[in-house]
């Protein structure tokens, strides 16, 4: 039988269970507030059938499969979906997949590895449904002048800390994450499952451009710019070179498709009420995604960037802070998807310089970030929850901090149910095109873990 590692006998160099790690302090407080002030055990989340209970000699490393199922007894269960915590189960996993949730009253299964959770609680693992595996941990001057190999080591590194800190899924909403996903598929790295999106499609002068100036105008047959070659970005204008860059994504294994549809903060040279393609152009690549089994998610704020991309066929909205409630309307007739993220000023904002232009908008986006969870929570929108990091090494180890801050809209079994098996929902739109064959996000027999 295994036990969670005492914190007195964990390596300074790794752990020896990921129930000890800071980050998850805050969600653990979190956790404790509604379900009867209790401890968490975020090592237990799905993740942990073969994470939290390593070995220390492997906590730097990938652990061999497991040559026999484990079961996870002296529990508690958050399976992703219920507002309180079931006792008196037992979690039977076999290789990557939950294969029994039985009574601890039955008969105990035979030739299993048998893990005493000391009372602590399982869950489901976490799922970040806007992260950007290659750009969240890497300053902004590196990703756009950087060779693409120092960049993928960069982000091979957060990975590891990613899947560490109990994010077992991520929606990656643009950049070259394709050779990090074959490297942790594959076992070659430590990492979460990864649902790519590939390089983001944008207009010239748009969200994705990022160019500078001297680089434009572009001759028609010039060179890639540093982000398109790598993978970053993709500026296309015009239904043919839209239809042209969802295609080369969807050739790379794109599990969905995403576009810049209006301003951003991060970018330069659009203001962030402008919107961002038309409808032709959205109809363009949403044709082709449809053609693959996908769907189009947009980067969008504004009520005409968002009824814009609506109307081209679009089915995710990432972001809609600053959404109306004839958009928020729409939005529910429609069943459109609204990925979020809870954009406020607070400790985990990464701020602008004041007086730059980029820091203004930012303010914009930050006072609209309660309407838009209002108007969500009073039309019944169908939200996920994402961190959408970029660029700051520093900011990655909150992620489960982040997620701890949406007790300012919502219950704590909210959040969590949020970060489980809602997200898992949003996953599951990519149908065929679905990296990972099988369900995730809830405990249940048959389930990914």
């Amino acid at each position: 039988m295994f036990i969670c590692t005492p914190v007195a006998e964990i390596p300074e160099s790794g752990f020896g269970c990921i129930c000890h790690s800071p980050a998850f302090a805050r969600l653990n407080a979190l956790v404790e507030q509604k379900f009867s002030r209790r401890s968490f055990l975020s090592c237990a989340a799905a993740a942990g059938a073969t994470l939290a209970f390593w070995p220390k000699e492997a906590s730097a490393g990938i652990p061999a499969e497991p040559t026999k199922p484990i079961a996870f007894t002296n529990i508690k269960l958050f399976d992703g979906k219920s507002n309180k915590l079931i006792e008196g189960k037992r979690i039977v996993v076999e290789g990557n997949k939950i294969k029994s949730v039985e009574a601890v009253s039955a008969s105990a299964p035979e030739g299993v590895n048998v893990i005493d959770g000391g009372g602590r609680t399982l869950m489901p693992g976490l799922i970040d449904c806007h992260w950007h595996t290659t750009m969240a941990a890497i300053p902004m001057l590196d990703l756009l002048t950087a060779d693409v190999g120092y960049i993928n080591l960069v982000a091979a590194e957060e990975a590891n800390k990613t899947l560490m800190r109990g994010f077992t899924s991520v929606r990656d909403m643009a950049g070259p994450s394709f050779g990090l996903k074959r490297a942790i598929d594959s076992g070659l790295n430590p990492g979460p499952r990864i649902w790519p999106s590939g390089a983001m499609i944008s207009q010239t002068s748009g969200h994705g451009d990022f160019r500078l100036p001297y680089e434009v105008p572009a001759p028609m047959d010039g060179p890639l710019s540093h982000g398109d070659a790598i993978g970053g970005g993709s500026i296309a204008d015009g239904p043919d070179q839209v239809m042209k860059r969802v295609r080369e994504q969807l050739m790379h294994g794109a599990s969905q498709i995403k576009l810049a549809a209006g301003g951003g903060v991060a970018s330069n040279y659009d203001p962030i009420d402008v919107s961002q393609y038309t409808e032709a152009e959205f109809r363009a690549a949403v044709d082709c995604a449809e053609n693959w089994g996908t769907y189009v998610a947009v980067h969008a704020y504004t009520p005409r960037a968002i009824q814009t991309a609506i109307r081209g066929g679009v089915r995710c909205i990432d972001h809609g802070q600053l959404m109306d409630e004839e958009t928020a309307r729409i939005m529910a007739d429609k069943g459109i998807w609204l990925s979020s993220q809870a954009f406020i000023q607070n400790e985990f904002a990464n701020p602008y310089p004041e007086g730059t232009a980029n820091r203004e908008k930012q303010k914009i986006m930050f006072a609209g970030t309660d309407t838009a969870y209002g108007l969500a929570k009073k039309y019944k929108l169908k939200t996920a929850w994402g961190t959408d990091i970029l660029s700051d090494p520093t900011m990655t180890k909150h992620q489960g901090a982040i997620l701890a801050t949406m007790s300012r809209w919502y219950s704590n079994d909210e959040i969590l149910t949020m970060a489980t098996s809602t997200n898992a929902a949003l996953l599951a739109m990519s149908g065929p095109r679905n990296p990972y064959p099988g369900k995730v996000g809830v405990i249940e027999a048959g389930f990914r873990m």
